[in-house]
C-alpha cells in the first residue's frame, strides 16, 4: 500500500506488519472514484467504484427476474473506518487475534477497493453463515461469477478469516 500511515495505523492498533505478512493477506489500495449503490438494508447511501455499482445494478436485476431479492448490507469502508471499528472492538476488551477473524487489519480489507459488497436477503439474519441456506446464496453461487463477482472468504480460506457467505467481490484481471 502506497499509504504511509499504513504501518503507523497498523502499530496504533497493535497489529504487526509481520501478521500481515504471516497470513499472507492482501493489501489493498483504497478507491478514489466512488458511485452511489444505493441505500442498504437499513436505508444508508452505499458507495461503490463505478464498474462495480454497474456489475451490482446488473447482477441484482437478473437475480430478481429469477425471483430472488439481494439486499446490499454494506459497500465500500475506508481504511480510516476499519480502523475505527477495530479500535471500538479493543475498547470493548476483545482480543486482537478475536477481532482480526472476521475483520481484515487496515489495508487489508477488501471494501477499501470499493469492488466488495455483503449481501443479505429478506428472512435470514445480516452477516451471519445462515445466509448459505437461503435461495439468495444457491443463485450467487450459480450466477455471480456472470457478473464478476466471486465469494472472498469460503470455509477455511488460506487467509484465516471466518467463513462469509455474505461477502462478495468483484475480481478485476
Amino acid at each position: 500500500m502506497s499509504d504511509p500511515n499504513y504501518q503507523q495505523t497498523l502499530a496504533s492498533l497493535g497489529i504487526d506488519t509481520e501478521y500481515v505478512t504471516a497470513r499472507g493477506l492482501p493489501v489493498f489500495e483504497e478507491a478514489t472514484t466512488l458511485v452511489s449503490a444505493g441505500p442498504n438494508v437499513v436505508g444508508n447511501e452505499q458507495q461503490l467504484e463505478p464498474v462495480t455499482a454497474g456489475h451490482w445494478v446488473g447482477m441484482r436485476q437478473a437475480a430478481a427476474e429469477d425471483g430472488i431479492d439481494l439486499l446490499l448490507v454494506s459497500g465500500f469502508r475506508s481504511v480510516d473506518y476499519q480502523a475505527g471499528l477495530i479500535q471500538r472492538k479493543l475498547d470493548a476488551d476483545q482480543t486482537i487475534g478475536e477481532i482480526l477473524r472476521p475483520l481484515a487489519p487496515p489495508g487489508c480489507s477488501e471494501p477499501h477497493t470499493g469492488r466488495a459488497v455483503d449481501i443479505a436477503t429478506p428472512g435470514y439474519p445480516p452477516l451471519t453463515a445462515a445466509f448459505e441456506e437461503s435461495d439468495a446464496f444457491a443463485w450467487l453461487q450459480k450466477n455471480a461469477q456472470k457478473h464478476g463477482f466471486s465469494m472472498s472468504y469460503p470455509k477455511d480460506n488460506p487467509f484465516g478469516y471466518i467463513y462469509e457467505p455474505w461477502h462478495w467481490c468483484r475480481r478485476t484481471g
